[in-house]
Protein backbone atom coordinates (compact mmCIF):
# COMPACT_ATOMS: atom_id res chain seq x y z
CA UNK A 1 0.00 0.00 0.00
CA UNK A 2 1.49 3.25 -0.88
CA UNK A 3 1.56 5.98 1.67
CA UNK A 4 -0.90 8.74 2.17
CA UNK A 5 1.33 11.58 0.74
CA UNK A 6 2.46 13.91 3.80
CA UNK A 7 2.16 17.57 2.55
CA UNK A 8 3.33 19.06 6.00
CA UNK A 9 4.34 19.27 9.67
CA UNK A 10 1.01 19.76 10.50
CA UNK A 11 -0.92 16.96 9.02
CA UNK A 12 1.94 15.08 10.59
CA UNK A 13 0.87 16.42 14.04
CA UNK A 14 -2.75 16.19 13.61
CA UNK A 15 -2.96 12.86 12.86
CA UNK A 16 -0.16 11.73 15.31
CA UNK A 17 -2.58 13.16 17.94
CA UNK A 18 -5.79 11.67 16.48
CA UNK A 19 -3.72 8.46 16.67
CA UNK A 20 -3.24 9.22 20.20
CA UNK A 21 -6.75 9.81 21.59
CA UNK A 22 -7.71 6.33 19.29
CA UNK A 23 -5.12 4.39 21.65
CA UNK A 24 -6.73 6.20 24.90
CA UNK A 25 -10.21 4.85 23.70
CA UNK A 26 -8.64 1.73 22.56
CA UNK A 27 -6.91 1.45 26.35
CA UNK A 28 -10.59 2.68 27.93
CA UNK A 29 -12.17 -0.02 25.94
CA UNK A 30 -10.35 -3.08 27.30
CA UNK A 31 -8.94 -2.09 30.79
CA UNK A 32 -5.55 -1.89 29.70
CA UNK A 33 -2.03 0.88 30.49
CA UNK A 34 -2.67 3.47 27.24
CA UNK A 35 1.09 2.07 26.55
CA UNK A 36 -0.61 -0.61 24.76
CA UNK A 37 -3.72 1.18 22.67
CA UNK A 38 -0.71 3.62 21.66
CA UNK A 39 1.27 0.97 20.49
CA UNK A 40 -1.63 -1.15 18.98
CA UNK A 41 -2.51 1.69 16.81
CA UNK A 42 1.04 2.63 15.96
CA UNK A 43 0.91 -0.94 14.08
CA UNK A 44 -2.21 -0.06 12.63
CA UNK A 45 -1.61 3.18 10.97
CA UNK A 46 2.05 2.37 10.49
CA UNK A 47 4.47 0.42 7.11
CA UNK A 48 2.13 -2.84 8.81
CA UNK A 49 -0.97 -2.36 7.87
CA UNK A 50 -2.66 1.04 6.26
CA UNK A 51 0.65 2.68 5.94
CA UNK A 52 -0.82 6.37 6.82
CA UNK A 53 2.41 7.37 8.60
CA UNK A 54 6.04 6.34 8.89
CA UNK A 55 8.58 6.64 10.64
CA UNK A 56 10.09 9.88 9.57
CA UNK A 57 12.34 12.57 10.77
CA UNK A 58 9.53 14.23 12.63
CA UNK A 59 7.83 10.96 14.35
CA UNK A 60 11.59 10.31 15.40
CA UNK A 61 12.28 13.91 16.91
CA UNK A 62 8.64 13.98 18.81
CA UNK A 63 9.43 10.40 20.08
CA UNK A 64 12.75 11.01 21.38
CA UNK A 65 11.44 14.50 23.06
CA UNK A 66 8.67 12.15 24.78
CA UNK A 67 10.56 9.74 26.09
CA UNK A 68 13.07 12.28 27.84
CA UNK A 69 9.96 14.71 28.90
CA UNK A 70 8.45 11.19 30.10
CA UNK A 71 11.71 10.17 32.24
CA UNK A 72 11.93 13.79 33.68
CA UNK A 73 8.19 13.66 35.09
CA UNK A 74 9.21 10.55 36.35
CA UNK A 75 12.01 11.33 38.44
CA UNK A 76 10.36 14.19 40.63
CA UNK A 77 8.72 11.09 42.02
CA UNK A 78 12.01 9.50 43.24
CA UNK A 79 14.86 10.34 45.65
CA UNK A 80 18.76 8.91 45.58
CA UNK A 81 18.21 7.49 48.53
CA UNK A 82 15.52 5.17 47.36
CA UNK A 83 17.12 4.06 43.96
CA UNK A 84 21.11 4.07 44.59
CA UNK A 85 21.10 1.09 46.55
CA UNK A 86 23.93 -1.39 47.00
CA UNK A 87 21.44 -4.77 47.24
CA UNK A 88 19.14 -3.00 43.62
CA UNK A 89 23.32 -4.42 42.04
CA UNK A 90 22.49 -8.11 42.89
CA UNK A 91 19.11 -7.96 40.47
CA UNK A 92 21.16 -5.46 37.89
CA UNK A 93 23.81 -7.86 36.88
CA UNK A 94 21.56 -11.06 37.70
CA UNK A 95 18.85 -9.39 35.53
CA UNK A 96 21.77 -8.79 32.61
CA UNK A 97 23.88 -11.65 32.68
CA UNK A 98 20.99 -14.37 32.61
CA UNK A 99 18.79 -12.81 29.97
CA UNK A 100 22.89 -12.53 27.96
CA UNK A 101 23.40 -16.64 28.65
CA UNK A 102 20.00 -17.15 27.13
CA UNK A 103 19.64 -15.00 24.51
CA UNK A 104 23.47 -16.36 23.08
CA UNK A 105 22.01 -19.86 23.35
CA UNK A 106 18.93 -19.46 21.88
CA UNK A 107 20.28 -17.77 18.79
CA UNK A 108 23.18 -20.39 18.30
CA UNK A 109 21.09 -23.32 18.88
CA UNK A 110 18.54 -22.08 16.19
CA UNK A 111 21.09 -21.63 13.66
CA UNK A 112 22.95 -18.53 13.79
CA UNK A 113 26.73 -17.76 13.89
CA UNK A 114 28.61 -17.38 16.77
CA UNK A 115 29.02 -13.85 16.16
CA UNK A 116 25.23 -12.96 15.67
CA UNK A 117 24.37 -15.11 18.82
CA UNK A 118 26.51 -12.27 20.74
CA UNK A 119 25.20 -10.12 19.83
CA UNK A 120 21.46 -11.53 20.24
CA UNK A 121 22.32 -12.11 23.63
CA UNK A 122 23.48 -8.53 24.35
CA UNK A 123 20.42 -7.11 22.85
CA UNK A 124 18.19 -8.46 25.10
CA UNK A 125 19.80 -7.71 28.31
CA UNK A 126 18.81 -3.83 28.24
CA UNK A 127 15.68 -3.23 30.18
CA UNK A 128 13.44 -0.15 28.86
CA UNK A 129 12.09 1.72 31.70
CA UNK A 130 9.57 4.47 30.26
CA UNK A 131 7.72 1.56 29.01
CA UNK A 132 7.10 0.55 33.21
CA UNK A 133 7.24 3.69 34.64
CA UNK A 134 4.71 4.73 32.74
CA UNK A 135 2.52 1.98 33.48
CA UNK A 136 3.67 2.17 37.52
CA UNK A 137 2.59 5.77 36.52
CA UNK A 138 -0.61 5.12 35.64
CA UNK A 139 -1.45 2.82 38.56
CA UNK A 140 -0.25 5.66 41.32
CA UNK A 141 1.98 3.32 41.52
CA UNK A 142 5.41 5.00 42.23
CA UNK A 143 5.53 6.19 45.58
CA UNK A 144 6.59 2.41 46.34
CA UNK A 145 9.52 -0.20 47.37
CA UNK A 146 9.02 -1.69 43.98
CA UNK A 147 9.19 1.18 42.54
CA UNK A 148 11.57 2.33 43.57
CA UNK A 149 13.64 -1.38 42.79
CA UNK A 150 12.80 -1.26 39.45
CA UNK A 151 14.40 2.55 38.34
CA UNK A 152 16.98 1.42 40.33
CA UNK A 153 17.80 -1.68 38.88
CA UNK A 154 17.20 -0.26 35.42
CA UNK A 155 19.71 2.78 35.69
CA UNK A 156 22.40 -0.25 37.12
CA UNK A 157 20.86 -2.56 33.83
CA UNK A 158 21.11 0.30 31.80
CA UNK A 159 25.02 0.39 32.57
CA UNK A 160 25.82 -3.25 32.72
CA UNK A 161 24.13 -3.51 29.02
CA UNK A 162 26.32 -0.97 27.92
CA UNK A 163 29.41 -3.10 29.49
CA UNK A 164 28.40 -6.10 27.81
CA UNK A 165 27.88 -4.39 24.38
CA UNK A 166 31.61 -3.13 24.61
CA UNK A 167 33.06 -6.45 25.94
CA UNK A 168 30.83 -8.43 22.84
CA UNK A 169 32.29 -5.61 20.19
CA UNK A 170 35.76 -6.48 21.76
CA UNK A 171 35.51 -10.21 21.56
CA UNK A 172 34.51 -9.81 18.05
CA UNK A 173 37.21 -7.95 17.29
CA UNK A 174 39.63 -10.61 18.51
CA UNK A 175 40.76 -8.51 21.35
CA UNK A 176 38.94 -8.25 24.30
CA UNK A 177 40.85 -4.55 26.23
CA UNK A 178 40.52 -4.53 29.58
CA UNK A 179 41.25 -0.47 29.78
CA UNK A 180 38.72 0.01 27.16
CA UNK A 181 35.91 -2.31 29.44
CA UNK A 182 36.97 -0.30 32.99
CA UNK A 183 36.62 2.97 30.65
CA UNK A 184 33.08 1.62 29.27
CA UNK A 185 32.11 0.60 32.80
CA UNK A 186 33.62 4.02 34.75
CA UNK A 187 31.87 6.60 32.13
CA UNK A 188 28.48 6.13 32.96
CA UNK A 189 29.12 5.84 36.99
CA UNK A 190 31.04 9.25 36.94
CA UNK A 191 28.19 10.70 34.90
CA UNK A 192 25.78 9.44 37.20
CA UNK A 193 27.91 10.74 40.40
CA UNK A 194 28.57 14.06 38.74
CA UNK A 195 25.08 14.61 37.17
CA UNK A 196 23.62 14.58 40.66
CA UNK A 197 25.93 16.31 42.39
CA UNK A 198 25.80 19.02 40.35
CA UNK A 199 21.95 19.18 40.38
CA UNK A 200 21.85 18.98 44.12
CA UNK A 201 24.78 21.39 44.74
CA UNK A 202 24.79 23.67 41.68
CA UNK A 203 21.55 23.84 39.20
CA UNK A 204 19.17 23.36 42.48
CA UNK A 205 20.31 26.74 44.08
CA UNK A 206 20.39 28.03 40.93
CA UNK A 207 16.37 27.77 40.19
CA UNK A 208 16.08 28.99 43.83
CA UNK A 209 18.06 32.23 43.14
CA UNK A 210 16.23 32.31 39.66
CA UNK A 211 13.41 32.14 41.12
CA UNK A 212 13.51 35.10 43.21
CA UNK A 213 14.86 37.14 40.47
CA UNK A 214 12.70 40.72 38.72
CA UNK A 215 12.32 38.04 35.65
CA UNK A 216 11.22 35.32 37.09
CA UNK A 217 8.18 38.29 38.65
CA UNK A 218 7.64 39.21 35.71
CA UNK A 219 7.55 35.69 33.70
CA UNK A 220 6.12 33.11 35.70
CA UNK A 221 7.12 30.85 33.05
CA UNK A 222 10.56 31.48 32.77
CA UNK A 223 11.94 28.88 35.65
CA UNK A 224 9.90 26.19 34.21
CA UNK A 225 11.67 26.93 30.77
CA UNK A 226 14.55 27.00 32.69
CA UNK A 227 14.08 23.11 34.20
CA UNK A 228 13.45 22.20 31.18
CA UNK A 229 16.30 23.19 29.63
CA UNK A 230 17.94 21.40 32.13
CA UNK A 231 16.36 18.31 31.59
CA UNK A 232 17.62 18.28 27.39
CA UNK A 233 21.01 19.38 28.19
CA UNK A 234 21.20 16.03 31.02
CA UNK A 235 20.14 13.88 28.50
CA UNK A 236 22.70 15.22 25.68
CA UNK A 237 25.25 14.64 28.20
CA UNK A 238 24.20 11.14 28.86
CA UNK A 239 24.40 9.94 25.39
CA UNK A 240 28.05 11.83 25.39
CA UNK A 241 28.70 9.26 28.68
CA UNK A 242 27.35 6.28 26.44
CA UNK A 243 24.32 5.88 28.49
CA UNK A 244 21.03 6.36 27.55
CA UNK A 245 19.74 10.08 27.54
CA UNK A 246 16.43 9.20 29.08
CA UNK A 247 18.55 8.22 31.86
CA UNK A 248 20.14 11.60 32.02
CA UNK A 249 16.50 12.90 32.07
CA UNK A 250 15.61 10.97 34.89
CA UNK A 251 18.57 11.62 36.88
CA UNK A 252 18.05 15.77 36.09
CA UNK A 253 14.02 15.42 37.49
CA UNK A 254 15.20 13.50 40.56
CA UNK A 255 18.12 16.52 41.17
CA UNK A 256 15.70 19.07 41.10
CA UNK A 257 12.81 17.46 42.78
CA UNK A 258 13.31 19.29 45.96
CA UNK A 259 13.35 22.87 44.68
CA UNK A 260 10.94 24.74 46.45
CA UNK A 261 9.37 27.78 43.69
CA UNK A 262 7.66 31.09 45.61
CA UNK A 263 6.93 32.86 42.37
CA UNK A 264 7.16 30.34 39.43
CA UNK A 265 5.14 27.78 37.96
CA UNK A 266 5.84 24.45 38.73
CA UNK A 267 8.30 22.70 36.81
CA UNK A 268 7.23 19.58 36.90
CA UNK A 269 3.30 20.86 36.98
CA UNK A 270 4.94 22.04 33.08
CA UNK A 271 6.29 19.31 31.83
CA UNK A 272 3.32 17.02 33.10
CA UNK A 273 1.21 19.07 30.57
CA UNK A 274 3.98 18.49 27.77
CA UNK A 275 4.55 14.64 28.77
CA UNK A 276 1.05 13.97 27.89
CA UNK A 277 1.00 14.34 24.16
CA UNK A 278 4.81 13.81 23.30
CA UNK A 279 5.12 10.51 25.59
CA UNK A 280 1.90 9.59 23.42
CA UNK A 281 3.69 10.01 20.46
CA UNK A 282 6.69 7.82 21.81
CA UNK A 283 4.90 4.73 22.25
CA UNK A 284 3.00 4.54 19.23
CA UNK A 285 6.13 5.68 17.60
CA UNK A 286 7.76 2.38 18.56
CA UNK A 287 4.35 0.43 16.54
CA UNK A 288 5.46 2.93 13.51
CA UNK A 289 8.47 1.37 13.77
CA UNK A 290 7.61 -2.46 13.50
CA UNK A 291 7.05 -3.35 9.55
CA UNK A 292 5.16 -6.78 9.72
CA UNK A 293 5.80 -7.43 6.05
CA UNK A 294 9.76 -7.69 6.67
CA UNK A 295 8.91 -10.86 8.98
CA UNK A 296 9.01 -13.56 6.55
CA UNK A 297 7.93 -17.63 7.19
CA UNK A 298 11.44 -18.33 8.22
CA UNK A 299 11.85 -16.61 11.16
CA UNK A 300 9.20 -16.77 12.77
CA UNK A 301 9.68 -19.70 14.93
CA UNK A 302 13.37 -17.40 15.94
CA UNK A 303 10.76 -14.29 16.70
CA UNK A 304 9.12 -16.61 18.88
CA UNK A 305 11.39 -18.10 20.80
CA UNK A 306 13.35 -14.95 21.54
CA UNK A 307 10.43 -13.67 23.05
CA UNK A 308 9.75 -16.23 25.42
CA UNK A 309 13.02 -16.49 26.15
CA UNK A 310 14.05 -12.77 26.72
CA UNK A 311 10.78 -11.83 28.93
CA UNK A 312 11.56 -15.12 30.56
CA UNK A 313 14.97 -14.40 31.39
CA UNK A 314 14.39 -11.02 32.39
CA UNK A 315 11.54 -12.25 34.63
CA UNK A 316 13.44 -14.97 36.46
CA UNK A 317 16.64 -12.95 36.67
CA UNK A 318 15.17 -10.12 38.30
CA UNK A 319 12.57 -11.55 40.58
CA UNK A 320 14.43 -14.31 42.14
CA UNK A 321 17.62 -12.05 43.37
CA UNK A 322 14.91 -9.45 44.67
CA UNK A 323 13.66 -12.32 46.50
CA UNK A 324 17.02 -13.18 47.75
CA UNK A 325 17.51 -9.71 48.68
CA UNK A 326 14.36 -9.60 51.10
CA UNK A 327 11.54 -8.51 49.17
CA UNK A 328 8.14 -10.69 49.63
CA UNK A 329 6.67 -13.05 46.73
CA UNK A 330 4.13 -10.31 45.29
CA UNK A 331 7.34 -7.65 45.34
CA UNK A 332 9.56 -9.73 43.95
CA UNK A 333 7.73 -10.94 40.59
CA UNK A 334 6.52 -7.48 39.82
CA UNK A 335 9.96 -6.25 39.78
CA UNK A 336 10.59 -9.16 37.48
CA UNK A 337 7.67 -8.41 35.28
CA UNK A 338 8.61 -4.23 35.09
CA UNK A 339 12.01 -5.23 33.50
CA UNK A 340 11.23 -6.95 30.82
CA UNK A 341 9.83 -3.95 28.17
CA UNK A 342 12.85 -3.86 26.15
CA UNK A 343 13.04 -0.64 23.65
CA UNK A 344 15.46 1.83 22.31
CA UNK A 345 18.70 0.53 23.84
CA UNK A 346 17.86 -3.45 22.53
CA UNK A 347 17.26 -1.38 19.28
CA UNK A 348 20.67 0.44 19.45
CA UNK A 349 22.55 -2.45 20.10
CA UNK A 350 21.22 -4.72 17.13
CA UNK A 351 21.51 -1.36 14.91
CA UNK A 352 25.13 -1.49 15.94
CA UNK A 353 25.38 -5.40 14.94
CA UNK A 354 23.83 -4.51 11.65
CA UNK A 355 25.82 -1.96 10.57
CA UNK A 356 29.01 -3.80 11.29
CA UNK A 357 28.16 -6.46 9.43
CA UNK A 358 27.62 -8.98 12.32
CA UNK A 359 23.98 -9.50 12.03
CA UNK A 360 21.95 -10.15 8.98
CA UNK A 361 18.36 -8.52 8.14
CA UNK A 362 16.97 -11.53 9.73
CA UNK A 363 18.44 -10.73 12.88
CA UNK A 364 17.43 -7.01 13.24
CA UNK A 365 14.35 -7.38 12.65
CA UNK A 366 13.94 -10.43 15.04
CA UNK A 367 14.97 -8.12 17.50
CA UNK A 368 13.02 -5.26 17.00
CA UNK A 369 9.87 -7.51 17.00
CA UNK A 370 11.14 -9.62 20.19
CA UNK A 371 11.36 -6.14 21.44
CA UNK A 372 8.28 -4.71 20.53
CA UNK A 373 6.41 -8.23 21.90
CA UNK A 374 8.01 -7.71 25.70
CA UNK A 375 6.56 -4.22 25.79
CA UNK A 376 3.49 -4.92 24.88
CA UNK A 377 3.79 -8.06 27.59
CA UNK A 378 4.46 -5.79 30.45
CA UNK A 379 1.04 -3.85 30.97
CA UNK A 380 -0.72 -6.40 30.70
CA UNK A 381 1.25 -8.46 33.41
CA UNK A 382 1.20 -5.54 35.64
CA UNK A 383 -2.49 -4.42 35.62
CA UNK A 384 -3.94 -8.37 34.37
CA UNK A 385 -2.06 -10.17 37.13
CA UNK A 386 -0.05 -8.05 39.41
CA UNK A 387 -1.99 -5.04 40.33
CA UNK A 388 -5.63 -6.04 39.29
CA UNK A 389 -7.13 -4.01 41.62
CA UNK A 390 -6.25 -0.94 39.46
CA UNK A 391 -8.93 -1.51 36.86
CA UNK A 392 -11.28 0.37 38.80
CA UNK A 393 -10.21 3.96 37.17
CA UNK A 394 -10.83 7.03 39.82
CA UNK A 395 -13.81 8.81 39.18
CA UNK A 396 -13.31 12.37 37.03
CA UNK A 397 -13.50 14.27 40.45
CA UNK A 398 -11.25 11.96 42.30
CA UNK A 399 -7.87 13.97 41.03
CA UNK A 400 -9.08 17.67 41.31
CA UNK A 401 -8.28 20.02 44.28
CA UNK A 402 -10.91 21.62 46.25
Amino acid sequence: MIPLPILNIEFQLALLLLIAVGGYLIAAWVHQSAVVGLIILGLVVGPSMLCLITYTGLVSALAHMGAIILLFVIGFDFHFSDILKARYLLIGISGVVLPWIVGFITAFYMGYALESSFFVGTAITATSIAITANVLKEMGKLHTDVANAIIGTAVIDDIISLIALSITVDIIRGAVSLPEIAFSAMKPVLFIILAALVGIYVVDRMITRVDSSVIALKFPEFVFLFGLSVAFVYAMVADFFGISPIIGSFIAGVSINKVSLKHSLSIKKGSEFLYVPFASIFFISLGILVDIHEVTASIIPFIIVLTIAAALSKFVGCSLPAKVIGMDLHDSLTVGAGMIPRGEMAMVIALVGLSMGIIGQDVFISIIMASILCTIITPLLLKDWLFRESHEYPSPDSGKSD
